[in-house]
């Protein structure tokens, strides 16, 4: 199925693993010039970028300037915007309960999960708008509504980056640009999986291994299997192109089934 995405320019933040770097491989398979920023641009994605349909940008989306930053790049290379997928995030265990989330927690959250995607759509829309047509797909999570005292900042966050999004399709769709939503449930990413991840911070937390929490966690879904990164930039992609043209202001999840109410 031809995406209609041979030669548009596509900002993916977050790119460099996981869901975004599945992302640009994605765009690029359909034809799409990729500016693909994140703050380490080594490994993978600079090997990709080696092809010549990828240029990378080494940017904090946490820095309020960075993101005007990022779309100057964008622009300055390819001398306009059609795309923009907003993907960064990132989520903290926060295992002393509620009063143990200190402030300097909350802003770190808001400021990765909810600012970053603000202020990158702030500085694109202008560019999105100067070619009378365009999409922003954002990657949000199914936490945004199924809450979880435990990472109580990241959904507070996603519920928020939700919200945003579904306004400003109201405000920008009539001017030919249409905004959507992805909501994963867990994904085989390094945020889920990794060294890192949310798998052992809950592991250590509950005496057993990450590998361990991740088939609980798998268990849940009716699947029986966490999402893959590529297949989210599938549907990240559909929505990014012509053949999604009237669809606008929705958020697609996709969670194997573990969301069991309508």
């Amino acid at each position: 199925m031809d995406l209609h995405l041979g030669g548009k320019v596509a900002v993916v933040t977050g790119a460099s693993k996981g869901i975004g770097l599945a992302v640009v491989k994605a765009l690029v398979a359909e034809g799409a010039s990729v500016v693909a920023a994140a703050r380490d641009t080594a490994g993978e994605l600079a090997e990709i970028a080696a092809g010549g349909q990828v240029r990378t940008v080494s940017v904090d989306l946490t820095d309020p300037a960075g993101a005007q930053h990022l779309i100057d790049e964008a622009v300055g290379a390819h001398g306009g915007l059609d795309v923009l997928v907003n993907n960064v995030g990132a989520v903290k265990a926060r295992l002393g309960g509620f009063v143990s989330v200190t402030d300097e927690d909350w802003l770190w959250a808001l400021s990765v999960n909810l600012l970053s995607a603000v202020r990158t759509t702030r500085a694109a829309l202008p560019h999105l708008l100067a070619r009378g047509k365009g999409s922003i797909v954002t990657v949000s999570s199914i936490n945004a509504f199924l809450p979880d005292p435990t990472i109580i900042d990241y959904t507070a966050s996603k519920a928020a980056l939700t919200n945003f999004s579904k306004a400003l399709s109201k405000e920008v769709g009539p001017k030919g640009i249409r905004v959507n939503t992805v909501s994963p449930g867990p994904v085989r990413t390094p945020m889920w999986t990794g060294v890192d991840g949310v798998a052992k911070s809950f592991g250590v937390a509950s005496g057993v291994s990450a590998e361990e929490v991740a088939k609980q966690v798998a268990a849940q879904a009716v699947t029986g299997r966490f999402t893959e990164a590529e297949e989210v930039a599938d549907l990240v992609v559909l929505l990014a192109g012509a053949r999604a043209g009237n669809v606008t202001g929705a958020d697609f999840v996709i969670d194997g089934g573990l969301i069991a109410t309508l």
